[in-house]
């Protein structure tokens, strides 16, 4: 009975250790996408052919993201600087403070209004 007990226990101990490791890499890819989609002249496509890239190499080496690739963080601003070209992002970049001046400027103008 007892050794039914530690295979019984081992088992256990082997689906929670695979859970925790499916949370993980949930978690990073989760993490990942969110960054990747923040950078400047990421699009849909972007996003989604950077997630195909790490799912397959995962799968292919039986790695988790976070060996394989480290931060995820770090990882999505490598994967950006790779695959959106550097015309791209400058434009974008250039919109994005565009946008924020303006927002600024707006928001003074309802400071100064009371509105």
């Amino acid at each position: 009975m007892a050794r039914k007990d530690r295979t019984a226990e081992a088992a256990g101990a082997a689906e929670a250790a695979e859970a925790a490791e499916e949370k993980a890499r949930e978690k990073w890819m989760a993490r990942f996408q969110v960054r990747l989609a923040m950078q400047p002249g990421v699009d849909r496509a972007v996003v989604l052919q950077a997630v195909k890239e790490v799912t397959t190499h995962c799968a292919d080496t039986g790695e988790s993201p976070q060996t394989a690739y480290g931060d995820p963080d770090a990882h999505a601003v490598r994967t950006a600087e790779r695959l959106v070209p550097a015309d791209v992002a400058a434009r974008a970049k250039r919109q994005g403070a565009a946008v924020d001046k303006l927002g600024s400027a707006l928001k003074r103008a309802r400071d100064i209004t009371g509105l």
